[in-house]
């Protein structure tokens, strides 16, 4: 995200990543790209990962890098964001959360789109509102020809137990 968002931090390739989720996505990545630049994302199975699914996503490159579809919203993610974006692209998805936040959204994901690296965004989640912590998340590129990005294979991890403290006892659905 770009640096001017207050408390959010990125890394370039990062090697020491504390959540297991984040270190066995970045790891899995590293295995099915061998000797290439990165991965496709036919080298990619969900049944390798499967206890790390809630937290993944994987996102389609539109043309130009102008925008990105959500092809997968894990489950962890869903809860977290109090939706489920599948379908949608990251400018529908982030609207609610104003333009500055759309904006910083589109930028990490073009970095990572555009210059093909692994980018770490960690840090606090204000901009996306009140009732959201702090997150740590990664952005893993994936491509067809070796080459030109298109897709995004991340993972975006937070406190679940806080998170879910925090927000509070959920109503209870009517019978």
């Amino acid at each position: 995200m770009p640096s001017d968002v207050t408390g959010v931090h990125s890394e370039i390739d990062p090697q020491n990543l504390q959540h297991p989720t984040l270190a066995f996505l970045r790891n899995y990545w590293d295995r099915c790209r061998g000797n290439r630049a990165m991965p496709s994302r036919a080298d990619i199975s969900p049944s390798d990962m499967k206890e790390h699914l809630g937290w993944v996503l994987l996102l389609d490159v539109l043309p130009g890098a102008e925008d990105f579809r959500f092809r997968t919203v894990g489950t962890r993610v869903t809860e977290y964001f109090l939706q489920d974006a599948t379908g949608k692209t990251i400018k529908e998805a982030f609207a609610p959360f104003g333009e500055d936040t759309v904006k910083a959204v589109l930028a990490t994901h073009r970095k990572v789109a555009r210059e093909g690296i692994v980018l770490r965004v960690y840090g606090g989640a204000s901009l996306f509102g009140r009732a959201f912590l702090d997150f740590d998340a990664i952005y893993l590129p994936l491509s067809e020809d070796g080459a030109t990005v298109n897709m995004i294979l991340s993972g975006f991890t937070f406190d679940r137990s806080a998170l879910l403290k925090a927000r509070g006892p959920r109503p209870e659905a009517p019978a």
